[in-house]
């Protein structure tokens, strides 16, 4: 901020504005859910490779001074990491700050809302991909569904609004609850985003014909519930939205496959172990963690968030590399 005029955003190479920064706090899930990682889960970071909240706060505060706006809490499962409402507390005294979010899986979120909501956090987006109790335990492979609507119910009660909720949706998994999905915005004013499952990780071989584009999704909505209204992109998100007649609640339908949104993309992502991610799907990132505890200064703190909005590509590029075996969503923060 300079005085009390907001600092422009910076822009990468194609003039895009980068905004928006998506910070994974932990690498650690309760869930196991199997289009993100193993069965087994993944091999974690020591902890000693993890930043420190105070790392991630002052990483955002430079960010921020450089036009990021938005700030969003990734995992793994953010609330698996102890006492995140203090990292919310800081992040949200942060001058300029104008939206601070989390996405979770929801089967945590009952004993944090309200104090997550305390602390400054605006809203949530929670992975919720079937309304069937043995279905998402199958799905999630340990969670109950009970766990994840006792938080949705909790985010609601303590105001983290709107309520989005997350689907990613997989042939012969889930695909055949679109409409029950759909029918939850006529009855909520909750946002229901229709998710394109990207091949990423070892779980991609159990996705081979498995993907089902948004525009087949939409689709099977109209058939059962009648036309959607358009109400367009979000300004800023990758979702592009859709209403039911009279309903309070939105569908939203998120395509990195069949309509990547990467021409507008305002974002660089933080992982757990201090790397920035110009891209969902960087092979590498810059280092931040190691300058950062070498003792550099803001203004050197600064200049890497420069070069990685300066490196960022013109788009993911998926359909080409096709599968990217060794990345899994759980450790890249989605």
């Amino acid at each position: 901020m300079v005085g009390d005029a907001p600092v422009r955003p910076m822009q990468d190479q194609l003039g895009r504005g980068i905004d928006y920064l998506r910070i994974s706090v932990t690498d650690r899930c309760n869930l196991r859910c199997v289009y993100c990682m193993p069965a087994a889960g993944v091999s974690l970071l020591p902890r000693e490779e993890i930043l420190t909240y105070e790392e991630i706060t002052r990483i955002a505060r430079v960010a921020v001074s450089l036009g990021v706006r938005k700030l969003r809490l990734t995992g793994g499962e953010p609330l698996a990491r102890p006492q995140l409402v203090r990292l919310v507390q800081a992040l949200a005294a942060i001058p300029g700050v104008g939206d601070l979010a989390m996405t979770t899986n929801g089967t945590l979120l009952a004993r944090h809302a309200a104090s997550l909501a305390d602390a400054g956090l605006k809203r949530v987006n929670v992975s919720l991909d079937s309304l069937r109790p043995e279905r998402f335990h199958r799905i999630s492979r340990v969670g109950n569904l009970s766990d994840a609507m006792a938080g949705i119910a909790a985010a609601e009660a303590a105001g983290l609004l709107p309520i989005k909720l997350n689907v990613v949706v997989v042939r012969g998994w889930n695909e055949d609850e679109a409409v029950d999905f759909a029918r939850l915005t006529l009855e909520h004013a909750w946002w229901v985003r229709f998710i394109e499952v990207m091949p990423l990780g070892e779980a991609a071989a159990l996705l081979q014909g498995r993907y089902v584009s948004s525009l087949e999704t939409r689709l099977a909505i109209e058939r059962e519930l009648g036309p959607l209204a358009s109400e367009g992109v979000q300004e800023g998100g990758p979702a592009r939205y859709w209403r039911l007649p009279g309903a309070p609640g939105r569908l939203g339908f998120i395509s990195p496959i069949s309509e990547h949104f990467c021409a507008t993309c305002n974002r660089l992502r933080l992982t757990a172990d201090g790397h920035i991610l110009p891209c969902l799907l960087s092979e590498t990132g810059l280092d931040v963690r190691g300058p950062l505890r070498q003792g550099i200064d803001d203004q050197e703190l600064a200049e890497v968030l420069r070069q990685a909005v300066r490196s960022k590509p013109s788009g993911h590029h998926l359909q080409e590399r096709q599968v990217l075996a060794e990345k899994h969503m759980s450790g890249i923060g989605g």
